[in-house]
């Protein structure tokens, strides 16, 4: 193998591909990146074996040819030589040579005919989304998947994908996420779970823009197709929880709340709740304002937070925190809050629509 190409596109495609490098597995060449020469480009490519990442750039072939770089040292060499026109010659001994202004480096390389295959998906069953949907509809919902082994099902999404429709739900038993967006394009109804993880790495690729991306669902894989970046992920296998009968249909108190104002009063609530170590915080909610107090043995914080009230009053107790992470996720100005008994689970939605939910479990309350 015998290449030139700009050393900027090569280090943006390392380090967009080494996201799917493994940390964590006993096989040393899941550590590396593979590089094709073919025809006129350079394909890189890395996986752990549940999550692939391939990326394109031009390159001028002189000998086509493959092979696997170590990739964490890779990745840190060629980021400090996107500046320059590189060099890769692959010898005999399958060690490449780095060639860079009047300097070069040599490094050993693995075997490429051991590396994993990269599973390339030939579907016609896609949903067709902007960008910018796929990005928030991830952000809604992720930060609730649940982080424990315990229930390995609820480590991904579960996206439902119906009537041009797609609506994407995660829960951890504490809480629960859900967005829906309307879909460009779709050839599909279907369920599937996608990792958090791989749903992650895709939100972090994806550009903020409104530029139509096809998504290819086959067997137990999806294929999120860029054009010259292509991400494919291993789906979770197993039946998902029955999330619509935890969702109550109709609530004995609303309210109406600033979320900037809310997300605040609970920042600062939450600092004296953390000393205590259960991030515990008590609404009480009213005609005129709510409430938001928390205590610890350094003391007591009191905050008052201006709404909009219709129904019964109530007093309930919460985590601080599934609060703050649902509205660091939304940009609405005004949330709606919705309640039942203090044990019941508060809802979160748009004033508007229905866009999106949050429910968080209360915590009992020990008077």
């Amino acid at each position: 193998m015998h290449i030139v190409c700009d050393g900027l596109d090569l280090s943006e495609a390392v380090i967009k591909v080494s996201r799917a490098i493994s940390n964590r597995s006993p096989n040393p060449i899941l550590e590396g990146i593979k590089l094709i020469a073919d025809n006129d480009c350079l394909i890189i490519s890395a996986t752990d074996t549940e999550l692939a990442i391939e990326k394109k750039i031009k390159a001028d072939i002189k000998i086509e040819g493959e092979t696997v770089v170590p990739g964490k040292f890779f990745v840190e060499f060629i980021k400090k030589l996107n500046k320059e026109k590189i060099e890769l010659i692959l010898n005999e001994n399958n060690q490449l040579k780095i060639k860079y202004t009047d300097s070069e480096g040599v490094i050993q390389c693995y075997n490429p005919s051991e590396y994993p295959s990269f599973n390339k998906i030939d579907s016609n069953e896609y949903f067709a989304i902007s960008k910018n949907d796929l990005k928030d509809l991830i952000n809604k919902t992720i930060f609730s998947v649940a982080l424990d082994d315990s229930r390995p099902i609820l480590k991904g999404c579960l996206f439902e994908i119906e009537n041009n429709i797609v609506t994407s739900v995660a829960l951890d038993g504490y809480r629960l996420a859900l967005c829906n967006k309307v879909l460009k394009h779709s050839t599909l109804q279907k369920h599937i779970i996608i990792p958090s993880r791989s749903l992650s790495e895709i939100s972090k690729i994806l550009e903020d823009n409104d530029d139509i991306i096809n998504i290819y669902v086959q067997k137990n894989f999806i294929m999120v197709d860029l054009n010259e970046t292509k991400i494919i992920s291993r789906l979770l296998e197993g039946e998902f929880l029955n999330y619509k009968q935890i969702i109550p249909d109709t609530f004995e108190t609303s309210i109406i709340i600033n979320r900037n104002q809310f997300e605040d009063a609970l920042e600062r609530a939450s600092l004296l709740s953390k000393i205590g170590q259960n991030n515990l915080v008590k609404f009480d909610i009213n005609e005129n304002f709510m409430i938001i107090n928390s205590n610890s043995d350094l003391g007591n914080i009191l905050e008052k937070v201006n709404l909009s009230f219709k129904g019964k009053d109530l007093k309930i107790a919460f985590n601080a925190r599934y609060f703050t992470e649902s509205c660091r996720n939304v940009t609405d100005e005004f949330i709606k809050l919705n309640f039942n008994l203090s044990t019941n689970p508060c809802v979160i939605t748009p004033v508007e629509d229905n866009s999106y939910k949050f429910l968080i479990l209360p915590v009992r309350m020990i008077n």
